[in-house]
């Protein structure tokens, strides 16, 4: 007896060191939220990128080696970077001693835009903006869909990782700039206290490295011209890189973008290969979804292009589609015009489901975990959804973030207990 109650034991506390990572964050309770659909459903035939994303991330939690990268892309949801920080932070938990990079930053900052309150941004000098929501564009977009140029020889741009100065968990001994220069008369330079690092040109990668002698948690990345003739250089993100192990989470957002407005991007499929996702999150469509004569087929023909130029880069990924928040817009012109349910949301929902099953991938449908249609009234009563019935308040998105960590990590306790 005394044996089979040591075995019991000895099993228990194995098991409760192995799911520690996975402590679920604790959701309030909200009358008008379906928590039945807080799940991540998988459909299409071929399993292999739900089994292949599952096992690298079993791989890693339990022998703590490799890494797992995550990219979360969409409009201003993922601008704000509220919602896709709360997920990162709580994938930070299950890091546990490891520690990773940050993933992508763009200084929105210095771009005349609202900037992730996670990180902290400062320029000098005058810089032009250009968005993939602008059909007038002084530069060449990737990626991030953003992007900021310069000819001013005094320019800088300086950024902070930690916001909160009692805690430097986000470091960095390798910093990536994305970005060109038409001339190689301007070389972007590194200050260091009183001291300069000169990037070098990653011909493979089209990006600027910065290798440090000592990890740092901020820089400051000044642009001296060597010509007379000013030239004109555009930034299009950072990546401050080490080469620890972990789950790294990259998000990427623009104020407004649509499917369309990432496909306007020329280098969107170059720079995707410095990241390479095992996981790509989808959360482009609120802006689609808009125009009253919303086409839920162009919708997922924009996506199926989209994601043909991730496969050519990182084939075999999962794709995981977060649906539409329902949503309200105006009936008519002018601050006065009163909103409606905007209804072409029932339209996107289906339309995420069909993209899961073409493309062998996933949906977490936040329109019905909100409570469905006309929920977001709702959600703005209970002070989680702003007056426009569109954009949540930060309260709202990071309840969003942690019911989306549940949901993945459940869908992985499940994957792995499957074995």
């Amino acid at each position: 007896m005394k044996r089979v109650v040591f075995v019991i034991s000895f099993l228990l506390i194995c098991f409760c060191g192995w799911a520690q990572p996975f402590q679920k964050k604790e959701i309030p309770s909200y009358g008008f939220i379906n928590m039945e659909m807080n799940k991540i459903q998988f459909f299409g035939t071929d399993t292999m990128r739900k089994y292949c994303f599952y096992e690298k991330l079993d791989f890693l939690i339990k022998m703590k080696k490799g890494r797992v990268n995550i990219l979360h892309i969409g409009g201003s949801h993922v601008q704000a970077d509220i919602f896709s920080n709360q997920v990162r932070l709580n994938l930070d938990a299950v890091n546990g001693d490891l520690k990773p990079n940050r993933g992508y930053i763009f200084p929105y900052e210095t771009a005349k835009t609202n900037n992730p309150s996670n990180y902290e941004v400062t320029h000098k000098g005058e810089w032009i903006p250009t968005r993939n929501v602008k059909k007038d564009r002084v530069a060449r977009l990737g990626l991030g869909g953003i992007a900021v140029s310069t000819k001013d020889p005094n320019a800088e741009i300086s950024v902070k990782l930690n916001v909160d100065s009692t805690k430097k968990r986000w470091r960095f001994s390798r910093l990536r700039l994305m970005g060109y220069c038409e001339s190689s008369n301007v070389l972007p330079t590194l200050k260091l206290g009183n001291s300069f690092l000169v990037s070098t040109y990653d011909s493979i990668s089209s990006t600027y490295v910065f290798e440090l002698s000592a990890p740092a948690d901020s820089f400051t990345v000044i642009f001296p011209q060597k010509d007379t003739l000013l030239h004109l250089f555009t930034v299009t993100g950072f990546i401050p890189e080490n080469d620890e192990y972990g789950i790294i989470y990259h998000s990427v957002g623009v104020n407004g973008a649509s499917v369309p407005s990432y496909l306007s991007c020329p280098d969107f499929n170059r720079d995707m290969a410095l990241i390479r996702p095992d996981l790509v999150i989808f959360g482009i469509g609120i802006n689609d979804a808009v125009p009253a004569n919303f086409s839920d087929s162009a919708f997922v023909a924009h996506y199926d292009s989209l994601i043909a130029g991730i496969e050519n880069v990182s084939p075999g990924c999962l794709y995981l589609f977060v649906t539409n928040n329902d949503s309200f817009k105006k009936k008519g012109k002018g601050r006065r015009a009163p909103s409606v349910v905007n209804e072409n949301g029932l339209k996107a929902q289906r339309a995420f489901y069909t993209l899961a099953m073409k493309h062998d991938g996933a949906v977490w449908d936040l329109f019905a975990l909100m409570g469905g249609l006309s929920s977001m009234q709702a959600w703005q009563n209970a002070g989680l959804a702003r007056k426009d019935k569109i954009h949540f308040t930060p309260k709202g998105y990071q309840l969003i973030g942690d019911m989306f960590y549940n949901a993945l990590i459940e869908a992985y306790i499940n994957e792995t207990r499957r074995k």
